[in-house]
């Protein structure tokens, strides 16, 4: 599930029964990550500001895509049970399928393409790693938007082209400086934690 180039597999055991034990409890205390991190936001509509893309960023980049994903899909899966683990105040399919909805998938691809550059030996570099990290918040973006002017547009009853402008003022143009800063300080803290653990070995 790991490769040798994450930080990961720096402290993973050599048992594969340990291993995989060790794996299962990373990806429900990647999810608890997930959970505190939207915890943390700013209540702006329709996207809340939250932590939660530094947190998918620095799974990802620590864990390899493997773990990063199937943390992403364990988090997605904890809130369409109806756990509180979103940044609202509710949970399940209806928060899913709102407009907040493409923003939470997409981060099943943005931790895809940053955890296989960590795969690749990209997180043990700062700059490298922080410019995959700007390319999968993009993804996320792009996604994000193009569900969010469909939700829109369908709850309106309005085309598309109606609400392009308003959704992206208000779920776009807003965060791209808060997303670049937190992309910033995933990186930052990956790099850091390569630095503590090339200096304790």
């Amino acid at each position: 599930m790991t490769t040798s180039n994450t930080l990961l597999e720096t402290f993973q055991p050599r048992t594969r029964t340990a291993r995989l034990v060790g794996n299962i409890v990373l990806v429900v205390l990647g999810t608890a990550l997930l959970t505190l991190s939207a915890k943390f936001s700013v209540p702006v509509w329709p996207v809340p500001v939250t932590l939660q893309t530094a947190a998918v960023a620095a799974l990802a980049a620590a864990f390899g895509w493997r773990i990063g994903v199937a943390t992403v899909a364990a988090y997605i899966l904890e809130g369409l049970a109806g756990l509180p683990v979103f940044a609202g105040a509710v949970a399940g399919p209806a928060y899913l399928l709102g407009p907040t909805g493409g923003f939470i998938v997409s981060w099943l691809a943005m931790a895809a393409i940053i955890g296989v550059a960590a795969d690749r030996g990209l997180s043990r570099r700062m700059l490298p790693l922080f410019a995959v990290m700007l390319l999968g918040d993009a993804v996320s973006f792009a996604v994000g938007y193009g569900w969010l002017v469909t939700v829109l547009a369908s709850l309106k009853g309005v085309g598309i082209g109606d609400v392009l402008g308003s959704a992206f003022d208000g779920a776009i143009k807003p965060f791209v400086v808060w997303d670049i800063l937190k992309m910033a300080l995933a990186a930052v803290t990956i790099s850091a934690a390569w630095a503590a653990f090339r200096k304790r070995a």
